[in-house]
């Protein structure tokens, strides 16, 4: 049953011929203050609330479709739907002219202007007085960008924590033949000593020696990578990220020397503290080294900026390497993903994975041929949000 107040007023229209010219300019005082109201409860709405005919012309836009849809104030009166959202039409299957009744439609499309963002559409038809009750469609749109981004991540760490649990089972089984190959080289070894000195003992000696560095080595190997891999919470500290950064540099200054790479750094040294582990942000800094190290032919160049933003502080590392092709860009945080011989795949996963431990992000923009940029927002102290336990 409406309520009385609409069926007061319907009472009152159905008689507007005999209404005075007071009475008139009263009903038309009320009819704009329910007017009013109802633009008011529409746009404070965060959905968008469309209402388009049969064409696809929309009628009516609330604040938020205008927002979503990228076009401002009054941007959408008389525009077609069909023509801002090209796929949808033909998606729909049926003719919105038939007098068959049309099923409620639902749809998620993809904006790219003025910002990338995933929008579901619902879209359910009516009938009103107005046009000879033209058949209308009222049709809702909600940003589920948010949600569809979480998801994917939530995947993904769930992908990335099997993978990484299944390595380190495998690296941890591999030590114990290594902790064997030990014990037995060192067997030898003291029973070798008790043989007569001659040069055939000497170079058993220098093989067993040999022997037992490479297995130090494997043993390190596995050692690191389990450090690297292991999840385990950041212990988040202040930090000066110019300084974290020297110490790296400084580290690799031979090896860059070593490659005739020229390296050009810019940080202030007035950066704004972070929250983050010093071994952690480390391992990031070396891992992007390491790969622009590798890209990048004697002669070339690495170029490191840092800078600030109301709410990070933003480390780019562009270098002069060979690139990054386009179809290799949306796997590059894929484990085993490499583009290099002998890669391992897991770097950038690693660093992916840290940077999102510390509520950052990690971005990466490539040209074949030209050179990679990475670029890590680390959020500032001051403007950090405590991240709640998953």
């Amino acid at each position: 049953m409406p309520p009385k107040k609409h069926a007061s007023l319907d009472r009152v229209l159905g008689r507007l011929d005999s209404l005075d010219s007071v009475n008139l300019a009263n009903l038309v005082q009320r009819l704009a203050r329910e007017r009013g109201l109802f633009e008011d409860i529409f746009n404070t709405l965060q959905e968008g609330v469309l209402v388009i005919a049969s064409d696809g012309e929309i009628e009516y836009a609330n604040t938020a479709a205008h927002r979503l849809i990228g076009l401002g104030d009054d941007g959408l009166a008389g525009q077609v739907l069909w023509r801002l959202v090209p796929g949808l039409r033909p998606s729909l299957g049926v003719s919105l002219d038939d007098d068959a009744a049309l099923p409620v439609v639902a749809r998620e499309f993809e904006l790219s202007y003025p910002e990338p963002r995933t929008v579901r559409l619902y879209m359910v038809p009516f009938r009103s007085d107005g046009r000879a009750g033209e058949r209308r469609f009222a049709v809702i749109l909600t940003d589920v960008t948010r949600d569809k981004q979480t998801t994917e991540a939530r995947i993904e760490d769930e992908r990335t924590s099997s993978i990484l649990l299944l390595a380190a089972g495998v690296a941890h089984e591999l030590g114990n033949p290594l902790n064997s190959l030990t014990i037995h080289l060192q067997l030898i070894g003291r029973r070798l000593k008790k043989l007569k000195a001659g040069r055939e003992t000497e170079s058993l000696a220098e093989s067993i020696r040999v022997c037992e560095e490479e297995v130090k080595r494997l043993d390190g190997i596995i050692t690191n990578f389990l450090e690297a891999i292991r999840p385990r919470p950041p212990d988040l500290a202040e930090l000066n990220l110019a300084d974290v950064l020297a110490e790296v540099l400084a580290f690799e200054q031979r090896q860059l020397a070593d490659r005739g790479i020229i390296m050009e750094a810019e940080t202030a040294g007035d950066l704004p503290p972070v929250l983050a582990d010093r071994n952690q942000v480390k391992q990031v800094f070396f891992n992007l080294l390491k790969n622009a190290l590798e890209a990048m032919q004697p002669g070339g160049r690495l170029r490191i900026r840092a800078r600030t933003d109301d709410d990070h502080v933003i480390l780019a590392f562009g270098d002069s390497g060979s690139g990054i092709k386009q179809e290799d860009l949306a796997r590059l945080f894929q484990p085993y993903h490499t583009t290099k011989p002998g890669g391992h795949g897991l770097g950038l996963m690693i660093v992916q994975r840290i940077m999102r431990e510390h509520g950052g992000q990690i971005g990466i923009e490539s040209k074949e041929g030209v050179g990679t940029v990475v670029t890590l927002h680390f959020p500032r102290k001051d403007r950090r949000v405590r991240m709640l336990q998953s």
